[in-house]
């Protein structure tokens, strides 16, 4: 039997969006409590604080799809249901180490360039047409070809 997960194993982690994405937002995080053992869902739940039973499941399904995790059905009424990670998720493993070092190592760098860049002027906006009539463009918005930018 494999220890239970710690509910505050992500806590500590200082950047709480990787500047790097491996499948969807949870796949990292989805990775990293597989590493040890196999889990059931409910086990998953529990570190993973903010996600919904459905986007789980969802991920969960997308990483099997991918062939990142195997999902093993036993026997029993309720019937326990395991992932795992593949051979292949676990090919994840050093990347996804080697990508947390460098974001710890460069987070101040990160969060300094993320700020200035939420700190710029906005671009001007561009203009739209969306005419009705006779002669007149129909359907959606879209960008005017006559708009420079600046």
């Amino acid at each position: 039997m494999s220890q239970p997960l710690d509910p505050e194993m992500f806590t500590g982690c200082s950047h709480v969006t990787s500047p790097f994405r491996i499948g969807g937002k949870w796949t990292p995080k989805i990775i990293r409590c597989l590493e040890a053992s196999p889990r059931r869902f409910s086990e998953l739940e529990v570190p993973l604080r903010g996600i919904t039973p459905k986007v789980l499941t969802e991920t969960l399904r997308s990483m099997e799809r991918d062939g990142l995790v195997t999902r093993t059905v036993h026997g029993g009424i309720p019937p326990r249901v395991d992932y795992e990670l593949s051979t292949l998720g676990r090919t994840l493993l050093a990347p996804m180490a080697a990508c947390c070092a460098w974001a710890a190592a460069h987070l101040p760098e990160l969060r300094d360039a993320r700020a200035a860049h939420g700190s710029s002027s906005p671009a001007p906006a561009l203009a739209r047409t969306h005419e009705t009539g006779p002669g007149r463009k129909t359907g959606p918005p879209s960008l005017s070809p006559n708009v420079e930018a600046s």
